[in-house]
């Protein structure tokens, strides 16, 4: 049996103003409430990945954002042992982020409301997935001073844009020596069939047709033992597409085998994207 843990806001801001809170903000911290207000959740390791060096230092700086209402947080209790925090936007990170875009802030009900689904949502699991595939992608660039992500599109934003044709976990670039790769990516924790999965390949092919180029498409695998399956499955397609095991390294490095080769693994910037249109 599992339980969550949450906290309350009111409690921990205590009487410290709105204004004082936002002067005391690091650009690092505003980068967090972005990226939570475009996705929705993270685990503090992926926080990490994404603008620390440090664990500690990570957690530490979480904490005081907690403290302050900037961001919320949860996690299970366990009968044995506890599962890392997971990070939300409070009530002070939406408001900056919604002032920076020139929107009204989401009530406290709705953001209340917001971080039960997520404790309570099945899909979370998966958003967090997702969300560490790009936070993993984050941490490389810092480690390469030729490499950058250049675009880390949600599932939301990638419906509103190409909806009528697909529906992507993400979307991304990755910039290296001066090189870029678009991306879409799909991330495959084994629920769906192989035969439902390969019939997404339609709809990006349709895409492509439409835009007159194609996109790698990126299956990240959870279960490294589906990938042969999975590979077998989706033969016979012309679009660029690649499959990785999430366990085996970051996604910026020699993880990515293209259908139609068996060897060797590629990095990301190595995967090609087509200029032409697939054909039928």
């Amino acid at each position: 049996m599992e339980r969550v843990m949450t906290g309350s806001f009111p409690l921990r801001r205590g009487a410290v103003s709105a204004l004082d809170v936002l002067g005391r903000l690091t650009e690092r911290d505003r980068l967090i409430c972005r990226v939570l207000w475009e996705h929705r959740i993270l685990t503090t390791e992926q926080v990490c990945d994404l603008c620390f060096t440090s664990l500690v230092s990570a957690q530490h700086r979480l904490v005081t954002l907690w403290r302050l209402g900037v961001v919320e947080r949860f996690r299970s209790i366990r009968p044995v042992g506890s599962e890392s925090w997971r990070y939300t936007l409070g009530p002070l990170g939406a408001g900056l982020v919604a002032a920076e875009r020139g929107v009204d802030p989401p009530r406290a009900s709705v953001l209340h409301d917001r971080v039960v689904a997520l404790a309570a949502g099945q899909r979370t699991a998966h958003t967090l997935g997702v969300n560490g595939f790009f936070c993993a992608l984050h941490a490389a660039a810092r480690s390469r001073p030729d490499a950058a992500v250049g675009a880390w599109w949600s599932e939301r934003r990638c419906a509103a844009e190409w909806g009528d044709f697909v529906r992507p976990d993400a979307y991304g670039v990755w910039e290296e020596g001066g090189d870029r790769v678009e991306f879409f990516v799909e991330h495959d924790t084994g629920t769906e069939t192989l035969a439902r999965v390969a019939a997404k390949l339609d709809g990006y092919r349709d895409l492509a047709e439409a835009e007159g180029s194609a996109r790698s498409v990126l299956f990240w695998l959870t279960q490294p033992r589906r990938e042969p399956a999975l590979r077998r499955a989706l033969e016979g397609t012309a679009l660029p597409v690649a499959t990785a095991a999430a366990c085996t390294g970051s996604p910026a490095d020699e993880v990515w085998l293209t259908l139609g080769e068996a060897a060797p693994r590629r990095r990301l910037i190595e995967l090609a994207e087509r200029a032409t249109v697939p054909s039928r």
